[in-house]
């Protein structure tokens, strides 16, 4: 007898359902299961946040411009699709923070903020010596007598203190999502902190004897060339995702409007007055698309509250003569700073072996963090005028640039505020009660770093994959 022809619906075309649309599809040739696969994006085509541009000889990504070298999914995906070739990899250079204002080189063998070389920490300018002082506390200080979650802003100012948490630790951990330290969730955001106290005590110690252990667990900074990227942009690995999703049905401009449940399928409904039927379903989308579908149920609703944040990215396209900077590759930006800007890179400088326009140079700049959300509804203009001004703050600058492009993500990026795994394992324990035959994966949930996001993309296919064959 002939095998029923089964239907796996992903929906969500970002990074994280294109990957568990390739893998459904790779598993199910591979065991030569007949399974029907869609994959439903709302948008006009794939890719989520990741968006290339090419202009006047550039290539500008407009979200995620690059993924962390140490975290090996999205390399391993790349040689599956078969473009390795272009991927490249980052400088190694001097990355800077700014700090009360100050320029300042973060100093070297600083591992996730935590400085482990003790004569260039001595030697910097980013703290007082009273505040220096405080931060080697944390070789002395017993392990946190806190049972369960809590905020990371709390976490490391008791191990190390306001200034240093203030001046290096905040501008690199918050990052261009533009989080609060001091809501974000230690044991969703960074566990690592936790794990190393554990078993370490101090945060020094133990982040040194790691970074020199495993790069696989923590990265410097400033010392290695922990980011990659493809010659094209990001958005090459979007187009050969696509590509190869030769086996599969895919829906764009197609939005997921209604769910329901019918004798252990889901029923999809969709806003071009169709609907699927689905034996499984994987939702690769934010909380707050998630959110409304399983409202009418009761489900989800510990998630409801989940702040998202807005930023923007900013590229700015100069003259090689008009900007005449210090050395490095980039940097992040103090909250005790004047400045609108979280972070700048400069872009020829982190990646000196891609191809740019002769003589001129790229500067992408990110704005927009919790508390300082408005700025990222201003005009293009404003904007510009902004960041500009921030950035002759850091550099000599003449003129205005050839262009700019202002790339706007509203509420697009999840915080892990404190309590966040519980009330993600609660969502999902719910949901596997009502809708057993459903699954959420994204940023959202499980990580918002790309390959977090790739990962959680295999294994929920991988878990389809073994429901079906049940």
């Amino acid at each position: 007898m002939k095998e029923r022809t089964r239907k796996a619906v992903v929906v969500g075309g970002g990074i994280t359902g294109l990957t568990a649309a390739y893998f459904l599809q790779k598993h199910a040739q591979e065991q030569g299961l007949p399974i029907h696969i869609t994959l439903i994006e709302a948008a006009h085509r794939l890719g989520g946040k990741i968006q290339t541009l090419q202009k006047d000889g550039f290539v500008i990504d407009r979200g995620p411009e690059s993924f962390l070298s140490f975290k090996d999914s999205l390399e391993k995906l790349a040689k599956e699709l078969g473009i390795e070739e272009k991927l490249v990899r980052s400088a190694k250079g001097d990355w800077f923070v700014i700090a009360d204002d100050q320029l300042q080189p973060i100093p070297s063998g600083t591992v996730m903020g935590v400085p482990t070389k003790f004569g260039t920490f001595l030697t910097s300018d980013l703290c007082s010596w009273s505040g220096k002082v405080r931060a080697t506390g944390d070789l002395f200080l017993p392990r946190t007598p806190v049972v369960g979650d809590q905020s990371l802003g709390k976490f490391i100012r008791r191990r190390f203190g306001k200034e240093l948490v203030e001046n290096l630790l905040e501008p690199l951990l918050s990052g261009v999502n533009g989080g609060d330290i001091d809501r974000m969730s230690l044991e969703a955001a960074f566990p690592q902190f936790a794990e190393v106290e554990k078993k370490h005590r101090s945060l020094i110690v133990g982040m040194k004897k790691t970074n020199a252990a495993s790069r696989a667990e923590v990265y410097s900074r400033n010392e290695e060339d922990v980011f990659q990227t493809f010659e094209g942009g990001m958005q090459t690995l979007v187009e050969a995702l696509e590509k190869k999703l030769n086996g599969c049905a895919v829906l764009k401009g197609v939005k997921v409007e209604g769910l329901k449940k019918e004798a252990g399928k889901a029923i999809l409904e969709l806003n071009n007055a169709s609907s699927i039927e689905a034996d499984q379903v994987i939702f690769a989308l934010p909380h707050s698309k998630l959110q409304p579908l399983f409202e009418p149920y009761g489900l989800m609703n510990g998630m409801k509250d989940m702040p998202m944040t807005s930023i923007a990215t900013v590229s700015m396209a100069f003259p090689e003569d008009a900007i005449t900077a210090g050395s490095g590759t980039g940097f992040v930006v103090a909250r005790n700073s004047d400045f609108a800007i979280t972070a700048c890179s400069w872009v020829n400088r982190k990646w000196p072996s891609m191809a740019f326009p002769k003589g001129k140079k790229l500067l992408r700049a990110y704005i927009g963090r919790v508390g300082d959300e408005a700025v990222v509804d201003l005009s293009d203009h404003e904007i510009e005028k902004i960041v500009l001004a921030d950035l002759r703050k850091t550099m000599q600058i003449e003129g205005n640039p050839d262009f700019t492009v202002v790339t706007r993500w509203s509420q697009a990026m999840p915080q892990y505020v404190v309590g966040h795994k519980e009330r993600v394992a609660e969502a999902k324990m719910e949901l596997e009660k009502e809708f057993p035959m459903v699954q959420v994966v994204g940023s959202s949930f499980g990580g918002f770093d790309m390959a977090d996001c790739a990962d959680q993309g295999e294994a929920a296919a991988r878990q389809l994959m073994e429901r079906l064959q049940v």
